[in-house]
């Protein structure tokens, strides 16, 4: 199991940027795939961004792709989202989330340690 906090998230003006980070305590950190996911108010749980143990497979959804860059440092058990170019859409509650189970990075369901979540708020 794995213990994650995030911490980055705040008010910042579209077109802004944010770095979110998520630090990992937990022997099975560097063996875990990682993920960040968003939720906004009155909404789904979705998938923003997720990466392979080693670092060397990403993935993201369309509504970030080139604007988000997920990466990871392994020696200080901490995974990170920078975002750029911001939107009032990425408003949302940004929670980072781990994964020891096959597969893409992708879905909710394969990920059983989650963060508390840190608020993103984007004004326009």
């Amino acid at each position: 199991q794995v213990q994650l906090v995030e911490s980055g998230g705040g008010l910042v003006q579209a077109g802004g940027s944010l770095r979110l980070s998520c630090a990992a305590s937990g022997r099975t950190f560097s063996r875990s795939a990682m993920g960040w996911f968003r939720q906004a108010p009155g909404k789904e749980r979705d998938f923003v961004a997720g990466i392979s143990w080693g670092g060397l497979s990403t993935y993201y959804a369309d509504s970030v792709k080139g604007r988000f860059t997920i990466s990871r440092d392994n020696a200080k058990n901490t995974v990170y989202l920078q975002m750029n170019s911001l939107k009032s859409e990425d408003t949302a509650v940004y929670y980072c989330a781990a994964s020891t189970l096959q597969g893409a990075p992708t879905v909710a369901e394969r990920f059983g340690s989650w963060g508390q979540g840190t608020q993103v708020t984007v004004s326009s």
